[in-house]
């Protein structure tokens, strides 16, 4: 087998921020997150879902954050000036992640991604792209394209 072969058989690893969430582990692809930025108080905004916090600013853009307990259908909680806020970019929009703290960066690759077990709801599922044994830890990796509602122009 040529040098180039073995590296293309060679599964390239991947980034992944870990978080806290409703005292739960999860993470995402290290490649979607933008910045890590300390909690900002939310502007509210009228009829938006029950998940959305609201907007902040963020340097002259309107950010939306997305409670991502409430998201995953965890228990709801007030925001402590201890949470944290991941910007994330999900399709073409920046959008805000709370979560209760950051844990790790975790280097892994693709086959260390277990799919997530039938016995989850059909919602978890579509929420968590598969499960991450590390360590003593089992880490859920969140499908961010599932956090964000499809847009009326995609759901068609």
């Amino acid at each position: 087998m040529s040098e180039e072969e073995s590296l293309a058989a060679t599964p390239l690893p991947k980034e992944l921020v870990a978080f806290c969430v409703a005292e739960q582990e999860y993470c995402v692809d290290i490649m979607a997150v933008r910045e890590i930025r300390g909690w900002t108080v939310a502007t509210k905004l009228p009829h938006a879902p029950a998940y959305v916090r609201g907007v902040i600013n963020l340097r002259g853009s309107v950010l939306p954050i997305i409670d991502l307990a409430c998201r995953l259908g965890l228990p709801p909680r007030e925001a402590r000036a201890r949470d944290v806020i991941i910007v994330t970019q999900i399709r073409e929009q920046e959008v805000g992640l709370l979560v209760e703290s950051v844990s790790d960066i975790l280097t892994i690759v693709d086959e260390t991604i277990q799919p997530t077990p039938d016995v989850a709801s059909e919602t978890a599922k579509s929420f968590v792209r598969g499960v991450l044994s590390v360590e003593d830890r089992m880490i859920r990796y969140v499908d961010l394209e599932k956090i964000m509602p499809p847009r009326p122009s995609e759901a068609a």
